[in-house]
């Protein structure tokens, strides 16, 4: 770590969860600030394996920002062992990537899902918000819901509510640069 490199004074703990659109935007939207004034963002997706994002191409020629996917191209009806061993190999990488003293925002993304899905206990990824350095910033992403005892952890929470959307009142499916 170069010791003239910008860093937070403090980090804290933002969650974004809830039925509405723009989890994953609003932490993505966080890092691309935070490299805006010279600070290191690394995003770790859960539940996210092999999939063509937009935002991965984007990350891809941006300095400073890097991205690691687990998970499988399959969306989960029913955990498989793949799915546990995915989930798990993701919070060992997120550990190390925290505890690295490399980068100052770490997204943790989907890890709502992962834990409402039963992939992760909830009690690892609050010890691993317990161990995390002062100066890291971590940002989680969820679905629908988020666990009470990270809502209860988090610094900053923000819901997402879904008041109206095309997917529903006009069956639009996901569209390419847009959704994905």
């Amino acid at each position: 770590m170069s010791s003239n490199r910008k860093r937070l004074k403090q980090g804290f703990i933002q969650v974004y969860f809830g039925r509405g659109k723009g989890k994953t935007t609003a932490a993505l939207g966080q890092g691309f600030r935070a490299i805006g004034h010279g600070f290191k963002v690394y995003m770790v997706q859960f539940m996210k394996g092999d999939y063509r994002y937009g935002e991965l191409e984007s990350i891809k020629n941006t300095p400073n920002f890097e991205v690691k996917q687990f998970g499988t191209p399959d969306l989960i009806s029913e955990p498989r062992d793949i799915d546990y061993e995915q989930a798990k190999k993701a919070l060992e990488f997120a550990e190390k990537i925290i505890m690295s003293d490399e980068y100052d925002i770490v997204i943790l993304d989907e890890i709502g899902v992962a834990i409402t899905y039963g992939l992760l206990e909830v009690e690892a990824v609050l010890k691993l918000i317990r161990k995390k350095p002062e100066k890291v910033e971590l940002i989680l992403t969820g679905g629908p819901n988020m666990h009470p005892k990270i809502k209860e952890r988090a610094d900053l929470l923000t819901e997402m509510r879904m008041i109206k959307h095309y997917y529903a009142s006009k069956g639009i499916n996901a569209r390419l640069g847009i959704e994905y």
